[in-house]
C-alpha cells in the first residue's frame, strides 16, 4: 500500500486547475457518500484514506491506494473538513446524439459559471430522472471539485456535455426548446411536454441573445401573489427545480 509522498499531495492539489485536469483527464471527489457511489460508476487511479475507512471497504478497486492519517487527509484535501477519503477518477467519455432530445426531458446551460449552482443541478437533474445535460463551452467545468462535491454523487448518473449551444439547438428540428423570460407565458398555464430540451441562463445575463432566438416555448416563472413587488430574479439552481417539478408534475397526470 502506498504512502502519501508531498508529490501525491502537490498532485491533488493540482486538480483545482481546469488544464491539469483535462491534461490528465481526472478529477477529484471527497468523503465517504461521494467516493464510495463514484467507485462503482468510474475507474479509480487513486484513494487516500484512513484505517477506519480501509476497514469498513476491503474490495476496493484502484490503481493505487494510500493509508493516511487523519492529519496526512487534512494536507491533501481541498475541503475545510475533510472526511476520511478522497479519490482521483478517471473523467468518462460521452457522446452527444441530439436524438436524446427527441426521446426525453433534457437539460441546457448557456454560460452558467457557479461551480456551486452547476453541481445543485446535476444533483436536481438526478432527483428528477433527467440523464443529460448540454452545456455551452463557456459553462463552469464540470470536475471543477467544487462542482464534484455539489452532485452530492449525481455525477456518477447525468451525462454532462459541452458543445456549442446554438448549433446544438439548430440541429434538433422541429424539438420543442423551453426558456425561462420575464416576458414568457405562465408556465403553470402552459402545457409542458415529457420530451425536449429546457435552457437555463446565465446567473447575471440570463439567456444570451443567440440562443434565445433559437428558443420556440418562452415560459415565466410567475412570483406571488403576482404584481407584488419581490426579488429581482431566481437563483438559477432554484428556478431549475421549479421548473423541474412542474414538468414531471404535468407528465405524471398525462
Amino acid at each position: 500500500m502506498a504512502s502519501l509522498s508531498k508529490n501525491k499531495i502537490k498532485y491533488i492539489h493540482s486538480l483545482e486547475q481546469k488544464k491539469i485536469r483535462r491534461e490528465e483527464r481526472v478529477f477529484l471527489a471527497e468523503g465517504p457518500k461521494l467516493t464510495g457511489d463514484l467507485l462503482e460508476h468510474f475507474p479509480c487511479r487513486f484513494l487516500a484514506a484512513t484505517s477506519v475507512w480501509l476497514q469498513k471497504h476491503p474490495d476496493i478497486h484502484a490503481g493505487e491506494i494510500a493509508e493516511v492519517s487523519q492529519e496526512e487527509l487534512s494536507r491533501a484535501s481541498l475541503l475545510k473538513t475533510p472526511q476520511q477519503v478522497l479519490a482521483v477518477f478517471e473523467q468518462p467519455h460521452y457522446i452527444l446524439n441530439p436524438e436524446v432530445v427527441h426521446q426525453s426531458l433534457c437539460l441546457a446551460l448557456d454560460d452558467v459559471q457557479d461551480p456551486g449552482n452547476l453541481g445543485t443541478i446535476i444533483r436536481l437533474a438526478d432527483w428528477f430522472g433527467i440523464e443529460h445535460i448540454i452545456c455551452s463551452q463557456n459553462t463552469v467545468d464540470v470536475y471543477n471539485p467544487k462542482t464534484v462535491q455539489a452532485t452530492m454523487g449525481g455525477i456518477a448518473r447525468v451525462k454532462v456535455h459541452y458543445t456549442s449551444l446554438p448549433d446544438f439547438i439548430r440541429s434538433l428540428g422541429d424539438a420543442p426548446v423551453f426558456g425561462t423570460f420575464l416576458d414568457g407565458k405562465n408556465m403553470y398555464e402552459q402545457p409542458l411536454s415529457a420530451t425536449g430540451l429546457i435552457v437555463m441562463g446565465n446567473e447575471g445575463n440570463g439567456i444570451g441573445k443567440e440562443v434565445e432566438t433559437l428558443i420556440n416555448r418562452k415560459l415565466y416563472i410567475p412570483n406571488y401573489p403576482q404584481g407584488q413587488e419581490t426579488s429581482e430574479s431566481l437563483n438559477v439552481a432554484i428556478a431549475t427545480a421549479v421548473i423541474c417539478a412542474e414538468f414531471r408534475r404535468q407528465a405524471a397526470w398525462k
